[in-house]
C-alpha cells in the first residue's frame, strides 16, 4: 500500500518573499500606468479645442485692437496738452515778466508801488478785492493781474488734465501688453495642439491648405451690382481675397477681422471704428436677418461682437476669419449672426 505522505509546507519566511515580489510587481504596474503617455487626442478632439482656442485667440485680438486705438488717441491728447502748456507757460511768463519790469523799473526810481508789490505777492487772487477796497487798482493793472491770475488757472487746469491722461494711459498700456501676451499664448496653445496631427489632419481641422482655402474666391462680376461707398468698399475687400489674417493688423496686405472692414471702407472714403464691437454700433440697425442685408453691409457675429465680415450679396459675406487663415468669402448665415449694420 503505497504511503501518502503531506506535501511540505513553504516555510514562513518564503511565503514573505514571494508576497513581497508580487507586491513589488503590482507597485512598478502601477507606476509605470501612472507614468504612461497620455492619450493622444483624436482628430476630432482636437478640431473642438483649436475652434474654441481661435474664438479666444479673435476675442483677445478685438480687445487688443480697442486698447491700442484708445492709446494712440490717448498718445495723440497727451502731445496736444503738453503744447498748451507750453504756450500757456510762455503766456504766463510774459505777464509776469511786464510784472516784474514795472516793479523793476519803480524801484530805481524811488520804491515799489503798494499797488505793484501787491500784484507781486504769493497770494495774487486776493489782490483784485484788497485792491479794490483800498482804491488801489488803476484799471490797466486790475487787467494784468486778472489775465495773470487765469493764465495760471488754465496752467493748472491743464496740468491736471494732462496728468489724467497720462495715467489712462499707462493703464491702457498694460492692458495692451497684458492683452498681447494672452493672443500669443492661445496662439501658442493652437500651434502645440496642431503639432500632435500629420499635415492632411492639420489641413482638414484648419479647413484645407492655403491653396483650396484660396479657392473659395468670388468673381466680382457674379455678385449683384452695388454703388456708392458701400459698393467700392464691397470691391476694395474682394481684392484682398488670399491675403493672410494677422492679428492687429489693418493692410493693406495683412488683417484681422475689423481692420479689413476698416481697410475697405477707408478706399471708399469712410472712417470706421478699429474694433468689432465698436462697429456693432455704427450706421443703421438692419437687424439679424440675413435676407434684409445689402452689399457693403457689415455683419456682426457671436453675442459678443467678436467677429464681423462685409455682405457682398448672394448670401455671402468676405472676412479675415483666424491666424492661419486667409481672406475668403463664407455663407454669410453660417456663423450666430448678432446684428447687421448699413453704413
Amino acid at each position: 500500500m503505497a504511503s501518502h505522505r503531506r506535501p511540505k509546507q513553504p516555510s514562513r519566511a518564503r511565503v514573505s518573499v514571494l508576497t513581497a515580489a508580487a507586491a513589488t510587481a503590482v507597485a512598478l504596474s502601477a507606476q509605470a500606468s501612472a507614468h504612461a503617455a497620455p492619450a493622444k487626442p483624436s482628430v476630432d478632439e482636437v478640431k473642438v479645442q483649436v475652434d474654441q482656442l481661435q474664438q479666444e485667440q479673435e476675442q483677445a485680438t478685438e480687445k487688443y485692437d480697442g486698447a491700442k486705438e484708445r492709446g494712440d488717441q490717448l498718445k495723440k491728447q497727451a502731445t496736444e496738452l503738453q503744447d498748451q502748456i507750453a504756450r500757456t507757460q510762455a503766456q504766463l511768463n510774459e505777464v509776469a515778466s511786464g510784472l516784474s519790469a514795472v516793479a523793476a523799473d519803480e524801484y530805481r526810481t524811488g520804491g515799489i508801488d503798494p499797488t505793484v508789490a501787491l500784484m507781486l505777492s504769493s497770494n495774487p487772487d486776493n489782490y483784485l478785492d484788497k485792491a479794490s477796497s483800498n482804491e488801489q487798482a488803476t484799471d490797466t493793472q486790475a487787467s494784468t493781474l486778472k489775465s495773470l491770475r487765469d493764465q495760471q488757472r488754465r496752467l493748472d487746469q491743464q496740468k491736471a488734465e494732462a496728468a489724467a491722461i497720462l495715467a489712462e494711459l499707462d493703464q491702457t498700456t498694460q492692458t495692451l501688453n497684458d492683452t498681447k501676451a494672452q493672443v500669443q499664448q492661445k496662439l501658442a496653445e493652437t500651434q502645440r495642439l496642431l503639432n500632435t496631427l500629420t499635415a492632411s489632419q492639420r489641413a482638414a481641422v484648419l479647413g484645407g491648405d492655403r491653396a483650396s482655402r484660396g479657392g473659395s474666391r468670388v468673381d466680382p462680376s457674379t455678385l449683384p451690382p452695388a454703388s456708392g461707398y458701400a459698393g467700392a468698399a464691397v470691391r476694395a475687400a474682394l481684392t484682398r481675397q488670399g491675403d493672410p489674417y494677422v492679428w492687429g493688423a489693418t493692410g493693406p496686405s495683412t488683417f484681422d477681422c475689423s481692420g479689413l472692414m476698416v481697410w475697405a471702407y477707408a478706399q471708399a472714403g469712410v472712417s470706421l471704428p478699429r474694433t468689432s464691437q465698436s462697429q456693432a454700433s455704427v450706421g443703421v440697425n438692419v437687424g439679424t436677418n440675413i435676407a434684409n442685408a445689402q452689399p457693403g453691409d457689415l455683419v456682426i457675429y457671436y453675442s459678443d461682437a467678436h467677429h464681423v465680415g462685409m455682405y457682398i450679396g448672394n448670401g455671402l459675406v468676405v472676412h479675415a476669419p483666424h491666424t492661419g487663415d486667409v481672406v475668403k468669402t463664407m455663407q454669410a448665415d453660417l456663423l450666430p449672426i448678432k446684428t447687421i449694420r448699413r453704413i
